[in-house]
Order: structure tokens, then C-alpha cells, then sequence
């Protein structure tokens, strides 16, 4: 039986083991490659997806997205689109079918997205929704992956230049890791639902606390 609190705090995220990805991660920087990953990748059933963009510290501007994630179990393909563009073979894949393809926040994703190339989603599964059923609270990919798994996904890369001339191999991990995490989560909850074996834990919140606070200082005096 797996315990799964409904929520987490910071304080109990910075106690946590920092999680690492372990696959092999293909870099995708033009048509031929890509279209050979677009291959391999409508042959999976499941795979979990991301995305990142330079951040912009200039109010009113906002940068095209810069790479799109693609994990499978056993790898993952970073799809560097501020070089390669949005190729037809992306759009085949997005469109697809198969494989089902999770992800966190897939509106925003999508609405970046869009800025570069017209396409209709297919087959798409958002964690923040599904995990609903489950009676998690949390819905950053963050959180939900500690609840779970009882390590801490590493965010210091999210505001570095993916439009760089080439990725670090911090940036490298931590676009892996994103989208791994997003698959990760889903065949677990999936495993969980199938099974039943699991138990949520309600989460006390700070006005709970507060007066549970006040009737020990209450029942101290009476006493």
C-alpha cells in the first residue's frame, strides 16, 4: 500500500534527495535527425513531453520556444527548434495519435508552440487534471514528483539561455528530467489506479494548525 499526501511544503522539499535523469539524451538539432527520432517515437505507446524558452527580462517581449522535450522510458530527444524549426515531421508527431503524450501545463506549452507553427494536439494527457482522481493538491511538476517519488527535481536551469549555440550539460539534465518526470508520474498513478493500493493523506492546513495550536495552549491552562 503506498501512502501519498495530498500536498507538500518547501520546507520538506529541501530535506529531499535531489532526483537525477540516468537515460541517454539525443540532442536534435536538424531535419535529417530529427525526422529518424520522429520514427522511433510513433512506435511508443506513452512518452512524456516539455518544453523550454530563453526567458525574457524585457517587459512586452517574449521569445519563440527554443527546445521541445520528448522522453520515453528509456531516453530522451531534445528538439532544438530555434535551429531546426517547427519541421513537418514535429507536426506529425504532435498530431499523432500515438504515442499518448503527457505533460504539465500542455495549454501553455501548446500556446508557445503555436507562435511557431499552426497544429492540432493529438492524443494528449494533462498530469495537472489527472491527478485530481488521486486527491493531490499540488500541481507543479515539482511537488507532484516529490509527493510521489520523495526527491527533489533541481530547478536552477529553468531561467538559463536555451537559445544558446549549444546546451550545457546542466540544461541538458535538467529538459530530460522534466519531461522523464512527466512520464514517470503518469505510469505510476496509472499502475496505482489499476491496482487500488494506495491511501491519500490529508494535509492539515495552517488554520488547522493554528487552532489546534490554541486548544493545546487552552487545554494546558485548564489543566
Amino acid at each position: 500500500m503506498m501512502i501519498i499526501p495530498e500536498s507538500i511544503d518547501k520546507i520538506q522539499l529541501t530535506t529531499m534527495p535531489r532526483a537525477s535523469y540516468q537515460g541517454e539524451i539525443y540532442v536534435i538539432d536538424n531535419e535529417r535527425e530529427a525526422e529518424k527520432a520522429v520514427r522511433y517515437l510513433l512506435q511508443q505507446p506513452l512518452v512524456g513531453i516539455d518544453s523550454e524558452t530563453r526567458p525574457s527580462f524585457q517587459k512586452g517581449c517574449q521569445n519563440k520556444v527554443a527546445l521541445l522535450q520528448v522522453a520515453t522510458n528509456e531516453c530522451c530527444f531534445l528538439f532544438r527548434l530555434n535551429k531546426l524549426g517547427f519541421t513537418p515531421s514535429i507536426v506529425r508527431f504532435l498530431e499523432s495519435a500515438a504515442p499518448a503524450k503527457v505533460g504539465l501545463s500542455l495549454r501553455d506549452d501548446f500556446f508557445m508552440l503555436h507562435k511557431r507553427e499552426d497544429f492540432k494536439p493529438g492524443n494528449c494527457i494533462e498530469l495537472q487534471e489527472y491527478v485530481n482522481r488521486f486527491g493531490i493538491k499540488d500541481r507543479s511538476l515539482q511537488k507532484i514528483y516529490a509527493i510521489l517519488f520523495r526527491e527533489k527535481i533541481s530547478k536552477s536551469q529553468r531561467l538559463t539561455n536555451w537559445d544558446s549555440s549549444s546546451l550545457t550539460e546542466p540544461q541538458k539534465l535538467y529538459a530530460a528530467m522534466d519531461a522523464w518526470a512527466c512520464l514517470r508520474i503518469y505510469v505510476l498513478l496509472e499502475n496505482l489506479r489499476r491496482t487500488g493500493e494506495y491511501a491519500i493523506i490529508p494535509v492539515a492546513n495552517e488554520n488547522d494548525k493554528n487552532n489546534d495550536s490554541h486548544k493545546s495552549i487552552s487545554q494546558s491552562r485548564e489543566g
